[in-house]
């Protein structure tokens, strides 16, 4: 009890001074950083007003070329009547003459119906002559308002830029064509490289389309519409650039609108301050992202001072308190100095009688002093002449008795090592004067001499106050040996090193080569044996309408193992499109409950007609990721989950975990021992304990942790034998206002068997260089009542296509030896007169070619082909191309 009492004063007195430290630390540093702050706010905005102005000027610079063009006669001539080869040659002379002259990017001249008749680029590959350009904004703008601009990336040339048009009348005022110029604005990025701030220009629909780094381009701030989107497209603005999402959250917004933001995509280590400025004229946004760190230095900084200044008054005080506690000990203190005062009196007078014996012992020249130094040391004073030295000294030269005395001048000693040969070669006395020119002068040295017997000297010279000099000589031959060895071998590692490196490259290049061609091998075996199962499946097809009882069951048999093997190659053909980094990822923002839905219901049949139970939890999460590859991934999960579940239930639902989502399927199957765990995700290793009827390729969990790895999504799997297994992918959450509604599917119209089908008498052409492919082909679409005019190769087609045997649709096929499908198609038109609807029937796994397909309005299926998605393809096109 009575020590509490004892300390407690000192207790509220610590308490105290903490306590009014970090109040006074946090007050102090919040006012410094909104000052430090507002400064730089202030700064970032002017700053952002001198790119915008920068920007504005190098538009302004050319805002009135278009106009001054537009009056031009030959332009205006050029224009109202169609051009020779000669007045199109020279005219595309002159504005490549004005081009140069305006140091603008591209001049062109465009008529009324949107071709470009002449360009300052008409010379070069990417020449807009000839282009139809009627669906870009700025001609449209041009010929309806009269003037127009707009900023995308150039169709022909691939390079971004900003249009100015301006439309060229006739005397009635009707409009005959328009003159555009595009101007680049890369030179304007190249000066922001300069900045350390990040400065980005946004368009109308606030997408990023000047910036200082490339990691910030073509990056959305908000969301598109879908009209916005339709618009984009439309008008082919950024051409086929990605337009990803820049995530931003908002921490604090300061007086004079900037925000104080963490930018989360593409991540930056600390919040910036993001200023943003809306010009007038064109509509677009500049914004400078500024690291405002220096601001939280500066209240950091504050703190820790206004944290001190209230220490140093507390401790001031408790300095005032303790003098007069000192004051009692003032004269135990005084004894005590002046006991420390003896002692020191006695050490000075002990090292004053060494001093006076070592200065005895010099007399004799042999210091003992230096005896114990291994290097050898010769001293001599103002007048050049020996006074003290150690034995290491003669040992190390080897003089003769009597030679090294006291009071000898140095330069005898000189010319009995000149003699002797230690100074090396020329004339003797130059090298002795400059040695005794170098210590009159008084300046320090240091240099290494070899003597004859091998033997490597450091020598260091240092002058003395009163004018003399001491000279020590270092022994380091071994030194020098070993650093020869350290060298020489050091050149050996690295050479070993280089031969090594080479070794690793050389098996590096081999090693991606056989990748390289095992991925052709495996997609071109994949396409190979899909020919004929493609044909095999239409002939099973054909068959299954003509047969009853058995054989029509046994015919259904056979379908079912044709699309088992089906399903093999198509895993086969995925996991060579994921190693060799072919297919391509959708990431984004999506609700998962629709998708988990989709899941259960599909799955739910399959689980009914086991005698299982599929249960599901529904979720209101957002999650990033593509979805048609985590679909994939959950549908593995689930097939598995029924084809070794023989009897329960199975479960698919999720957990939170962090900033992550866990979505996990329950099991209530046998269980996978713990040894087999890491095996099952190899291809072709499947278990032995499930249906038997429905065993899979061993391919499906392959498949699953290969997506998982491109994606970022790891996959985990827990099991206990006897109770069932639980798999799960993890991947990150996302924002409710980042999902993109996307636009429902059309919906495939309702084929009709009957005699008003479409089909009944279509004529109908099938082009494969596969025989048996056209005879499967030929049969079943003569079984559907269409007349198949022509059912063989590339060559025959071509031979009999004109103007009087058009096709009402077209079946074809895209690797066909020689020939491309869509360049036999065009061909094929051309001897036509016309495009008939067309459907590509491919065993290529192209991303391209299926966008390709989508963009031309053309049909797409893959090899091989199930007859009712043909039939419903072909019935949906012909209504689509009659209507």
């Amino acid at each position: 009890m009575y020590r509490v009492s004892r300390y407690r004063p000192w207790l509220l007195i610590i308490a105290l001074m903490l306590g009014g430290t970090v109040l006074c630390a946090l007050l102090a540093g919040r006012y410094a950083q909104q000052r430090a702050l507002d400064d730089e706010s202030l700064q970032v905005r002017r700053q952002l007003g001198l790119y915008a102005q920068t920007l504005q000027q190098r538009i302004d610079r050319f805002g009135t070329l278009p106009q001054v063009l537009a009056l031009d006669p030959d332009l205006h001539q050029a224009v109202s009547h169609p051009l020779t080869a000669a007045e199109r040659q020279r005219l595309n002379l002159k504005l490549a003459q004005a081009n140069n002259v305006t140091r603008a990017s591209t001049l062109t001249l465009i008529d009324k119906h949107g071709i470009a008749v002449a360009a300052s680029n008409w010379d070069q590959p990417t020449t807009n002559v000839g282009e139809d350009y009627s669906y870009r904004p700025y001609y449209q703008q041009a010929m309806a308002q009269g003037s127009g601009h707009f900023y995308g990336i150039g169709m022909t040339t691939a390079v971004p830029g900003y249009f100015l048009s301006q439309a060229i009348y006739d005397e009635r005022g009707a409009v005959l064509g328009v003159v555009a110029i595009k101007i680049e604005l890369r030179a304007l990025e190249q000066e922001w490289l300069q900045s350390p701030d990040i400065v980005l220009a946004t368009d109308a629909h606030d997408v990023v389309f000047l910036a200082n780094g490339d990691a910030w381009r073509y990056r959305l701030l908000r969301p598109l519409g879908p009209q916005e989107r339709n618009e984009m497209l439309a008008t082919r603005q950024y051409a086929d650039r990605s337009l990803q999402p820049l995530q931003a959250r908002t921490l604090e917004v300061l007086a004079d609108g900037g925000r104080m933001v963490r930018i989360e995509q593409p991540a930056l280590p600390r919040p910036v301050l993001w200023q943003t400025l809306v010009l007038s004229e064109p509509q677009w946004k500049l914004h400078l992202l500024h690291d405002a760190s220096a601001s939280t230095a500066v209240g950091r900084s504050a703190a820790l001072a206004a944290g001190g200044i209230w220490l140093a008054l507390c401790f001031l005080g408790l300095f005032v308190q303790q003098r007069r506690r000192l004051a009692a000990h003032r004269q135990r203190s005084r004894r005590e100095l002046e006991s420390v005062l003896k002692q020191h009196a006695q050490e000075l007078r002990t090292a004053q009688d060494g001093v006076l014996q070592a200065a005895q012992q010099a007399d004799s020249g042999l210091s003992r002093s230096l005896a114990h130094l291994p290097q050898g040391v010769v001293v001599i004073d103002n007048e050049q002449k020996l006074v003290a030295w150690n034995a290491r000294y003669l040992e190390l030269f080897r003089f003769p008795t009597g030679l090294i005395r006291v009071g000898r001048p140095i330069e005898e000693i000189f010319h009995f090592n000149a003699r002797r040969g230690l100074l090396g070669p020329g004339p003797i006395d130059e090298a002795i004067e400059r040695r005794l020119n170098h210590l009159r002068s008084g300046r320090p040295h240091m240099r290494e001499s070899e003597k004859d017997d091998g033997t490597v000297l450091e020598i260091r010279g240092n002058p003395l106050p009163d004018g003399g000099f001491v000279t020590s000589y270092a022994d380091i031959t071994a030194y020098k040996n070993t650093a020869r060895e350290l060298r020489s071998l050091a050149d050996a590692l690295e050479h070993r090193v280089a031969e090594r490196t080479r070794d690793l490259d050389e098996a590096r290049r081999e090693a991606e080569r056989a990748n390289r061609y095992k991925s052709r091998f495996v997609a071109s075996a994949v396409h190979d044996l899909l020919q004929p199962l493609n044909a095999a499946r239409m002939f099973v097809s054909v068959l299954r309408g003509k047969l009853q009882g058995d054989a029509r069951e046994l015919s259904e048999h056979v379908d079912a193992a044709l699309a088992a093997q089906d399903a093999i190659l198509n895993s086969l053909l995925d996991i060579s499109r994921l190693e060799s980094g072919a297919l391509k990822t959708h990431v984004r923002a999506f609700a998962l409950s629709p998708l988990l839905e989709t899941l259960a219901r599909e799955f739910g049949l399959a689980a009914d007609s086991r005698g299982l139970q599929l249960r599901w939890v529904d979720t209101r999460a957002v999650v990033v990721s593509d979805e048609a590859l985590l679909r994939r991934i959950l549908q593995n999960f689930l097939s598995n989950a029924l084809r070794y579940t023989p009897r329960g239930r199975v479960l698919i639902g999720c957990r939170r975990d962090g900033g992550q989502l866990r979505i996990e399927v329950h099991d209530q199957g046998p269980g996978i021992p713990e040894s087999l765990q890491g095996e099952i995700f190899e291809e072709f290793r499947r278990l032995d304990d499930g249906v038997d009827q429905e065993r899979g390729a061993g391919l499906g969990l392959a498949i699953v942790e290969r997506i998982g790895r491109l994606l970022g999504h790891p996959i985990r799997l827990r099991s206990t034998l006897g109770r069932g297994s639980v798999f799960s992918v993890s991947l990150p959450l996302g924002e409710a206002a980042d999902v993109v509604i996307a636009p429902a599917p059309a919906v495939a119209p309702v084929v009709d068997s009957g005699d008003d089908s479409p089909l009944r008498h279509c004529r109908v052409w099938s082009i494969d260089d596969d025989p048996r492919v056209c005879a499967a082909t030929r049969a079943l679409l003569e079984r559907w009542g269409c007349v198949v005019e022509l059912a063989d190769g590339p060559q025959a087609a071509l031979e009999i296509a004109s103007a009087f045997n058009v096709p009402k649709l077209l079946l074809l096929d895209v690797r066909m030896g020689q020939w491309h499908g869509p360049d036999l198609y065009e061909h094929l038109c051309g001897l036509w007169h016309a495009r008939p609807p067309v459907i590509l029937v491919t065993a290529e796994r192209d991303d391209a070619l299926k966008a390709q397909a989508a963009e031309n309005g053309w049909g797409f299926l893959s090899k091989p082909v199930r007859p009712p998605a043909l039939r419903a393809l072909m019935t949906q096109l012909l209504l689509r191309h009659r209507s």
